[in-house]
């Protein structure tokens, strides 16, 4: 036999993709109000829970104002409270970019974009993920330390929850977002 003659034996096909590894628990932690990321973070909830993805979001710092109810605009019971709110305005209507915000331009120019070309709105995305029963879990800590109360924030909250909660459910296996 010639080398060119040699069987070479045939390459093993690439195992099937195993059903066990498909994502099964998401959990996002929203630490960030910032519009851009609030967007990424309703975009992948609601998209992760009309796949059968059982998600979660975590909201934290920063990204707690967005989940306070619109007309609520002054929030804390001390003057430190009440200047944080005042300079961080709440609700999902009210948020800046990160970059480019332009003294609000920048905002504007992304909502004309998105309806310009059928990107829901955080708020409609919002929607549509309470409707998929993402649950929304506010951090008790943030709430406590910007003095926030439970009826500050929007309808259909979870409970507040602490940072044990969150770490239980990443050694339980969720899998974690931090936007």
């Amino acid at each position: 036999m010639t080398v060119a003659e040699v069987p070479v034996p045939a390459a093993e096909p690439d195992p099937a993709p195993d059903a066990e590894a498909k994502l099964r628990d998401l959990l996002i932690i929203a630490y960030s109000g910032d519009l851009e990321k609030v967007w990424a973070q309703m975009i992948l909830a609601s998209t992760a829970a009309a796949m059968g993805v059982k998600t979660r979001i975590f909201v934290t710092f920063w990204g707690l104002p967005t989940f306070v109810k619109p007309g609520v605009r002054i929030t804390g019971e001390n003057w430190m409270q009440k200047m944080m709110s005042g300079m961080k305005r709440p609700g999902i209507a009210h948020r800046k970019l990160s970059t480019m915000n332009f003294l609000g331009m920048g905002p504007w120019m992304m909502r004309k974009l998105a309806k310009r070309y059928g990107v829901s709105s955080p708020a409609e995305l919002l929607e549509v993920a309470q409707m998929m029963d993402v649950e929304i879990m506010p951090c008790q800590m943030t709430m406590d330390m910007f003095g926030l109360k439970r009826e500050d924030m929007i309808d259909g909250l979870g409970e507040p929850v602490g940072a044990a909660t969150v770490i239980g459910l990443l050694s339980e296996g969720s899998s974690a977002l931090f936007i």
